[in-house]
């Protein structure tokens, strides 16, 4: 082999490579932990704006404060103003009324004329009538009397009962409730006594009004007619009303015209019989829009101990109870069968705590209320005194300058989130 073939064979040595120094391993890693930086930073700005965007707002709520100041409670309802006294001056007999010269509103004094009555005959069947009532008053009478005669009988015997079971009891012969039982006997039959009395004195009244009223008949018939009859007024005051102007024929008993003095005014309201037990006479009654631009003010005289059945605009019956009051300030123009609206007050006091009414609501048998606080509304148990229309006291629960939700409602709940509405 010559020498260029060893050198053909040789294979030519490799150039030698550069080595790359080894990184440390932080700096390997640093652009990774910058792209997870980034990464969370982005979620959580992407958190941010779907919870601005999708977060419920504040719910907006009307706020009150709970201050301190008065309370008046009271029972208002519709009245209206009448005259204390009226008169109504009626025709006694049948007979044709002449034609009044009076108006409405005219003064009149005590004893003038206010209307002229000419009595009409009495024919021969109207005469055995008031004859007939004559004598069926006569027997009612006697036998009244008689009913006087039996109880009296009857409560001499009970006296005697009365008398004899107390000799017994006092002997140890009966027992005490044997006496009891005789004394009540005993009032029984007074009782009856005094009522059967004053039966027969109410039939005596009949019978002499059946011979006033006969008599008054054969005097008219004597006359034929031709006398008139005055009517004079019993009062000083106004005509309040002529029922009957014109000259017509009138029946016995019809109004002809209404006398009063119209400075002698009361107001008078009906009211539920529940609240009428809470007005006491004395009691101040405030007389609201009357037409005036202030209140009136009067003073309770009597809440009247019997109630009616009135049915409300909604159909419902209602026991309710006429309140009358007397006025204290003038009422100026008000007349006979004004309207105003009264107002008793039945409690009141300077300085209390309160709320506005609409801001309690029921929970169970404890009234509540929602409290705002940082934001935010707390249910809150409340213990309520005196109310009215508007107001409540507040006795527990709530301290003064505390906010709350004015129109609670359903939607709320404890722990939202509210905004006061402007």
């Amino acid at each position: 082999m010559d020498a260029r073939t060893l050198i053909k064979a040789t294979p030519a040595p490799r150039p030698a490579t550069a080595v790359a120094p080894a990184r440390p391993p932080a700096a390997r890693s640093g652009p990774g932990r910058k792209r997870t930086a980034y990464l969370i930073l982005a979620l959580l700005a992407l958190g941010l704006v779907g919870w601005l965007l999708f977060a419920p707002a504040p719910l907006g709520a009307e706020l009150a404060t709970v201050r301190t100041g008065p309370l008046q409670v009271a029972v208002s309802n519709q009245g209206q103003v009448r005259i204390h006294d009226k008169y109504v001056l009626a025709a006694p007999v049948a007979g044709r009324l002449a034609r009044s010269p009076l108006d409405d509103g005219d003064p009149v004094r005590q004893g003038q004329v206010l209307a002229t009555l000419y009595p009409a005959p009495m024919d021969p069947r109207q005469r055995e009538q008031a004859q007939a009532r004559l004598e069926s008053a006569r027997a009612l009478a006697r036998e009244a009397e008689m009913r006087v005669q039996r109880s009296a009988s009857d409560l001499a015997l009970a006296a005697s009962e009365r008398s004899r079971t107390e000799r017994l009891v006092a002997e140890k012969f009966v027992s005490p409730q044997a006496m009891e039982k005789a004394r009540s006997a005993e009032a029984a039959a007074r009782a009856e006594a005094d009522a059967a009395r004053a039966r027969s004195q109410a039939a005596m009244g009949d019978v002499r009004a059946a011979q006033a009223a006969l008599i008054a008949a054969d005097a008219a018939a004597e006359q034929r007619g031709q006398q008139p009859l005055p009517l004079t007024s019993p009062v000083d005051g106004y005509v309040l009303k002529v029922h009957e102007k014109s000259e017509r024929i009138v029946a016995a008993g019809a109004p002809l015209v209404s006398v009063g003095n119209p400075a002698d005014y009361e107001i008078v309201a009906d009211v539920l019989s529940t609240d009428a037990v809470r007005i006491k006479p004395g009691q101040t009654m405030w007389l609201d829009d009357w037409g005036g631009g202030q209140s009136l003010r009067a003073t309770v005289r009597l809440v009247e101990p019997v109630a009616f059945t009135k049915v409300s605009a909604l159909g419902v019956e209602e026991q309710r109870v006429n309140v009358i009051a007397t006025p204290v300030d003038a009422l100026g123009p008000l007349g006979d069968g004004y309207r105003v609206e009264a107002r008793v007050v039945t409690w009141e006091a300077e300085r209390v705590r309160k709320v506005p009414g609409s801001s309690l609501f029921r929970v169970g048998e404890a009234w509540h209320v929602f409290a705002v606080e940082d934001g935010r509304i707390r249910e809150r148990p409340v213990r309520v005194g005196q109310r009215n229309q508007e107001e409540a006291q507040v006795e527990g629960g709530l301290a003064e300058g505390a906010q709350v939700v004015k129109f609670p409602n359903n939607q709320m709940k404890d722990g939202m989130r509210v905004q006061a509405l402007r």
